[in-house]
C-alpha cells in the first residue's frame, strides 16, 4: 500500500461521509468546497475510479495520477469560460468527474455511453476530443489568438499536456509559436515520467535535472534555473508535485495572473493510490479491460487464452530477427502494445523507441534503410496517418524497404472515432511502390510478414485488427498470390475477402449456396498491388462483391474496380466496407453490422444486386465469358 493509501485507510475522517459524486453539481461546486474537504473529495474521486474503471475497462492509471491536479485545475480556472484542454484526452476521466458525468461511468465506453476521451458532444467543457497526443498546445496557441482578436483579454487557455506526448514534434512547434508570441497561454506538463513506458530522450534528462536540481531543489523561479522553456519565452514555475492540491492551487494562480506564456512543472505518479497500478511494470495499468477492483487482475479464464493478433506479430518477428542480423525495429512509444517488447529484450540494440513522434519514427525508419537494414515499423493503424507525408515522399519516393506494421486497423471498439484504424489501406493504397498485405489468420500473418521482410525493391505494409485472431483458415487451392477459400463449378458470384473478414465472408457463401446460387471466395493476401489471377477470376464471374475492413472511399474495393475498367472487365462490382464518417465507440461486431459487415448482409447484397440485374445465364468452369 502507497503511503497515501495508508493515510487514508489509518484516517477514515479524511472520507466524504455521505458525497455522492453522480450529483456534483460542475466546477462551481468544487470551487466552493472549503479547502479541508479536497483530500475527501481526491480520495472519493479515486475510490469511484477504481471501481468504475474496473468494471467497465478504460485508462485507470493516467487519471489516478492527475486526480489533484484536476481538481486544482477546477478550482484557479472558471470552466467552461477558461478552455482547459487534455493531452492526450485519456487523461480527462476526473475532468468528466468534475464537469457532472460521474453518473455516465457506468457505460464508459460503451455503445450510447460515455467516451473514454473528451467529447464535444457530451459536455460545454470539452474544447476538442482529441486522443492523438502532442496536439494540445497548437489548439491552445489558436485559441489564445482567438482570445486576442475577439477582445476575450481575460480569458484563460490551459493545455494539460504528459511528458510523454512532449517528445512529439507538433508539441515544439507549438511552443515556438506560443514563446514568441507572449499571448497567455499556461502549459501544465504532467511529469509522471511515462507514457505507456519510462520516457526516454534528452527531453527525459532535462526534466530530471529540474526535479533533481541538487543543492537547488527549493528552485521556483526562472532566474534561478535557467532551463529549456525559459529559452523558448516560457515563465517555468516548479517543479510542484502535483498531488499536493494546495501547491497547486498556489502556482496555478499565480501562473494566471502572470498573463504570459507560462510552463507549470507538476510531478505526480502514474497510478497513484492505487496499489496495483502503481506497482506495474508495464504500464501502470495504463489500460485496463474488466480487472478486479482489488488486485486490478483480470478474472481467470478457464483454458489458455486465445492468441491475439499483437503476440503472433511478436513472436513471427522475434523469430526473424534471429535469422536476419539486419532487421531492426522502431515504434512511437508504444514498445508492448505494439508487440516489440520480446524482441527489445532480446535484442535491445535493434529496437528503437523514438517517444509519441510518429513523423520522426518514419523518416528515422528511412535513414535505416538508407544505412543498409531492414526496419520494421510497428505502429496502431490510426497513428499512421500522422506520417502520411513520411511514408509517401521518404520511403516510397526512395524505394526504401521499409515495412510497417499496423495493429488495430479498422474497427477497434470501446476507443472510439479517433482510435478506430479505418483510413490506412486508403492511404497506403495511393502509395507508389508500396505492397499491402491484409493477413486472414495468424498462419497468414507470419507468412506475409517474413514475404514483406523479404521484399527489398520498396515499402511493404501488413495490416491486422485488434483482438484475438481466429482459427486458421485452409484455401483450397492458391492462384498466384491470391487463395481460393471456396468455390464452386457455377460461377455467378465471386466474394472478395481483405483479410480478417473471410469468415463473414465464408458464411455468406454458404447461405447464398443453399439459395442455389454459385459462390467462390478468394482472399488476395496482398491487397496492393492488385494481382492479375484476382482480375481473371473477376473477369470469370457474373458479380463481384469485395469486403473490407477499412473505409469504401478509396479503399481497397475502389481499387480493384478501377482496375477492372482499366483492363476493360465489365463484371459488375459492388464494394463493401465502412462508411464514410466517423464511428463512434461500441462493441466492434456490433459496429461491423452497422456499416452492412456481417455475413447476412453480405449475402443480402448479393441478392440485391441479382435482382436488381437478373443474370441472363450463368457460367460454370470451362465456359466462355
Amino acid at each position: 500500500m502507497t503511503e497515501l493509501s495508508a493515510a487514508h485507510a489509518a484516517d477514515p475522517a479524511t472520507t466524504l461521509e455521505g458525497a455522492h459524486l453522480t450529483t456534483l453539481g460542475g466546477p462551481h461546486t468544487v470551487r466552493a468546497l472549503p479547502a479541508g474537504q479536497l483530500a475527501a473529495l481526491a480520495q472519493d474521486i479515486r475510490t469511484y475510479l477504481i471501481e468504475k474503471v474496473c468494471a467497465a475497462g478504460g485508462h485507470l492509471g493516467p487519471n489516478l495520477g492527475v486526480v489533484e491536479l484536476t481538481i486544482a485545475l477546477h478550482r484557479v480556472f472558471d470552466s467552461p469560460r477558461d478552455a482547459i484542454l487534455f493531452d492526450t484526452g485519456h487523461q480527462a476521466y476526473v475532468h468528466k468527474i468534475l464537469t457532472g458525468r460521474a453518473a455516465g461511468f457506468d457505460r464508459l465506453r460503451q455503445a450510447g455511453g460515455l467516451s473514454g476521451y473528451p467529447s464535444r458532444a457530451e459536455s460545454v467543457h470539452d474544447w476538442c476530443e482529441n486522443s492523438h497526443a502532442s496536439t494540445s498546445l497548437s489548439y491552445a496557441d489558436g485559441l489564445a489568438k482567438a482570445n486576442e482578436l475577439n477582445g476575450r483579454h481575460n480569458r484563460s487557455v490551459v493545455a494539460v499536456i504528459g511528458d510523454g506526448a512532449m517528445t512529439g514534434g507538433m508539441a515544439w512547434e507549438a511552443l515556438n509559436n506560443i514563446g514568441a508570441s507572449q499571448r497567455p497561454v499556461i502549459v501544465v506538463l504532467n511529469d509522471n515520467g511515462r507514457s505507456y513506458a519510462p520516457t526516454t530522450g534528452a527531453l527525459t534528462r532535462h526534466l530530471h535535472t529540474l526535479k533533481y536540481p541538487g543543492d537547488h531543489s527549493n528552485i521556483t523561479d526562472a532566474s534561478e534555473a535557467p532551463d529549456l522553456f525559459t529559452q523558448l519565452g516560457f515563465t517555468y514555475l516548479g517543479p510542484v508535485d502535483g498531488h499536493d492540491t494546495g501547491a497547486l492551487q498556489h502556482v496555478l494562480d499565480h501562473a494566471r495572473a502572470l498573463r504570459r506564456p507560462v510552463l507549470v512543472h507538476a510531478v505526480t505518479v502514474k497510478g497513484w493510490g492505487f496499489g496495483p497500478a502503481e506497482g506495474d511494470e508495464a504500464d501502470c495499468l495504463h489500460a485496463v479491460g474488466t480487472v478486479d477492483a482489488v488486485t486490478g487482475k483480470p478474472a481467470p479464464t478457464a483454458g489458455p487464452p486465445a492468441a491475439s493478433w499483437t503476440s503472433v506479430f511478436s513472436q513471427a518477428l522475434l523469430e526473424l530477427a534471429g535469422e536476419r542480423e539486419d532487421l531492426v525495429a522502431v515504434t512511437a512509444s508504444m514498445l508492448r502494445p505494439t508487440g516489440l517488447y520480446p524482441m527489445a529484450v532480446k535484442y535491445p540494440e535493434r529496437v528503437f523507441d523514438v517517444g509519441i513522434a510518429e513523423q520522426h519514427a518514419v523518416t528515422s525508419a528511412a535513414g535505416l534503410a538508407l544505412g543498409g537494414l531492414h526496419p520494421v515499423v510497428a505502429l496502431y493503424s490510426t497513428f499512421l496517418t500522422r506520417a502520411a507525408d513520411q511514408v509517401l515522399m521518404d520511403v516510397a519516393l526512395h524505394r526504401l524497404p521499409v515495412t510497417f506494421v499496423l495493429d488495430r486497423a479498422g474497427v477497434t471498439g470501446p476507443d472510439g472515432a479517433s482510435h478506430h484504424g479505418m483510413w490506412d489501406a486508403s492511404l497506403l493504397g495511393m502509395v507508389p511502390g508500396l505492397r499491402l498485405a491484409v493477413p486472414r489468420d495468424s498462419s497468414q500473418l507470419k507468412s506475409l510478414l517474413r514475404e514483406a521482410t523479404a521484399h527489398e525493391a520498396g515499402p511493404t505494409a501488413v495490416r491486422f485488427p485488434k483482438g484475438t485472431a481466429g482459427p486458421d483458415l485452409e484455401a483450397v487451392r492458391r492462384a498466384g498470390s491470391v487463395d481460393i477459400l471456396s468455390e464452386s463449378g457455377i460461377r455467378d458470384v465471386l466474394l472478395i475477402s481483405y483479410g480478417p473478414l473471410a469468415p463473414l465472408c465464408l458464411q455468406a457463401a454458404s447461405q447464398l449456396t443453399e439459395q442455389g446460387i454459385g459462390v467462390s471466395v478468394a482472399d488476395p493476401r496482398w491487397a496492393t498491388p492488385v494481382a492479375p489471377e484476382l482480375l481473371e477470376l473477376a473477369a470469370r464471374h457474373r458479380l463481384v462483391v469485395t469486403v473490407e475492413d477499412n473505409s469504401r472511399t478509396g479503399g481497397l474495393g475502389s481499387t480493384l474496380a478501377q482496375h477492372l475498367q482499366d483492363n476493360a472487365i465489365t463484371t459488375p462490382i459492388r464494394t463493401l466496407g465502412l462508411p464514410r464518417t466517423f464511428l463512434t465507440h461500441g462493441p466492434r461486431e456490433q459496429l461491423l453490422t452497422d456499416a452492412g459487415l456481417s455475413s447476412a448482409q453480405i449475402a443480402y447484397t448479393v441478392l440485391r444486386a441479382r435482382a436488381a440485374k437478373p443474370l441472363e445465364h450463368t457460367i460454370t468452369d470451362g465456359s466462355p465469358q
